[in-house]
């Protein structure tokens, strides 16, 4: 049953908070169970199915600032502040990202129990949980699921603009393997994107987890447009959450889905964090535990180019993506992204058409934090990406926008472009692109690790491998916080994963 918000109390079985990528699907699997009663609360806004605004359904429209957190973030000290946009509404930012749907590959699932001592978390172990929420027709079956909620269309060759395929084709012809199923056996290549598009329209996870059918169950209480200030803790259990307006909403179990920012701000208000901060602030400590300090995100450095007159379609859905192993990546590691899209307003551009090639360092060492301006609820966090704070994660940003220019000067994609416009041919040198990279990093939107899972031994970890929060009782958290590092690619088919896994190993849905 769906309702609309008031100043009254609810009791339920659990309460989950964030209706984003995370909480929607926890929501919806949890309360399968007609016997658990769920009451989900959003900060932002709900809409009908019918009624969703353009900004949230059209996949060209990305981070709509009227549903965006308005968040901003230290990226270097050349960049001291950046936008860090987070969806703020039901669905979260599977509502205001650009849909891409890739998995987090074998090889990152294998670094979380060799590195973190995590069990149960193994690519063999959750792969039913990927094929449970997919809904595809393409691929083998058995890597992928046709008959979940979340449908995923992989983008072909044939799909893709001209000067995408002439991206793909110039790949190719330096050597990178072909790749039409990034989610099957091998990830490294390039071709078109899988996603979570269909028919031009974004399908976030309000709409196909939190459909109709689901929200008419009785057991199920939906509330938007409440802002939660922190978990009510009482003698180490959590008995509830407290609103920004004072309202309290009692629950036997409290479940954080406010994400990799929103979930570490409402522990700190809780009193669970780090004593010497919680202290400067007046905020009594409940659990002395390493929240917030260590968010990892992939730091994204765009190129611009000026589209040649004869290659002008910018269907700007449309992306096509190179994947592949550094000069310095690890044995195993694909550690370098570059992503060719049309996502941008070409009208700048002096040919009328543009095209972005971004690269990104998936396997980032650098780590930053998430900390409390202050107590209220109503004031961002103080985000630090910290990016290339060391000399590895620069290194390899410099051979990956090396390696955009090369790509940008090899036929035939070549021919596609007119010009480099970003950083532009006067920027020469190792040392010119370096400053350039510092001065325009931009974030690839995954933020992830600022309420880190580990095995027993890890002391950064705050929750266990079911999401527990270590040392209290009946507080869990669910989203891409718990990551305990930023996977290799686009992390929200993965944060997915995680509440579909959860809600498996943890409650039997």
């Amino acid at each position: 049953m769906s309702t609309a918000s008031g100043n009254i109390r609810h009791g339920a079985d659990v309460v989950i908070i964030g209706g984003g990528s995370a909480g929607a699907a926890f929501a919806a699997r949890i309360s399968e169970d007609p016997r658990r009663t769920v009451l989900l609360i959003e900060a932002g806004p709900d809409y009908a199915a019918d009624r969703l605004p353009e900004a949230l359904l059209a996949p060209h429209l990305l981070a709509d600032p009227d549903h965006d957190w308005g968040y901003s973030a230290r990226a270097t000290d050349r960049a001291p502040s950046i936008p860090a946009p987070r969806g703020r509404t039901m669905g979260g930012s599977s509502s205001v990202n650009a849909g891409a749907a890739i998995r987090a590959r074998a090889a990152d699932f294998a670094a979380w129990g060799d590195r973190y001592g995590i069990k149960g978390w193994s690519y063999e172990e959750v792969l039913p949980a990927f094929r449970d929420m997919e809904n595809t027709p393409a691929g083998d079956d058995a890597y992928h699921g046709r008959t979940g909620p979340f449908p995923i269309r992989q983008w072909t060759y044939e799909e893709l603009t001209s000067p995408l395929r002439a991206f793909v084709d110039s790949a190719a012809d330096l050597g990178f393997r072909r790749n039409d199923d990034f989610n099957g056996t091998r990830q490294d290549g390039t071709g078109g994107y899988p996603v979570n598009i269909v028919d031009g329209v974004r399908q976030n996870t309000a709409l196909v987890y939190l459909t109709p059918k689901v929200r008419r169950r009785p057991n199920l209480t939906v509330l938007s447009d409440i802002t939660i200030d922190k978990v009510l803790i009482e003698h180490g259990v959590a008995r509830g959450v407290v609103s920004a307006s004072g309202t309290v909403f009692r629950a036997a179990e409290v479940v954080l889905s406010a994400g990799s920012y929103g979930s570490p701000a409402i522990l700190l208000r809780s009193g669970v964090g780090p004593a010497e901060d919680l202290r400067a602030l007046g905020i009594d400590v409940v659990a002395d535990l390493p929240v917030g300090r260590r968010l990892q995100d992939h730091p994204f450095f765009h190129s611009l180019f000026a589209l040649a007159p004869e290659h002008q379609t910018m269907t700007s859905a449309f992306q096509a993506h190179l994947w592949l192993a550094s000069r310095e990546a690890h044995v195993g590691e694909l550690d370098l992204s570059v992503v060719a899209t049309h996502l941008l307003d070409g009208s700048f551009s002096p040919t009328g058409g543009a095209i972005l090639l971004a690269a990104a360092v998936t396997r980032p060492e650098s780590r930053g934090s998430v900390r409390l301006a202050s107590r209220d609820p109503h004031d961002a966090p103080v985000i630090d990406n910290n990016y290339f704070a060391t000399a590895r994660d620069r290194s390899r940003m410099l051979e990956g926008v090396k390696l955009v220019r090369r790509l940008a000067s090899a036929p035939p994609f070549a021919g596609a472009v007119a010009a480099e416009l970003v950083p532009g041919d006067a920027v020469r040198s190792d040392e010119e692109l370096e400053a350039a990279i510092a001065a325009g990093i931009s974030t690839y939107g995954h933020p992830t690790s600022t309420v880190p899972m580990g095995g027993p031994w890890d002391e950064w970890a705050v929750v266990d491998e079911s999401g527990a929060v270590k040392g209290l009782a009946g507080l869990r958290v669910v989203d891409a916080s718990i990551m305990p590092e930023v996977p290799s690619t686009v992390t929200n088919a993965t944060t997915i994963m995680i509440a579909e896994h959860i809600a498996r190993r943890a409650y039997g849905s």
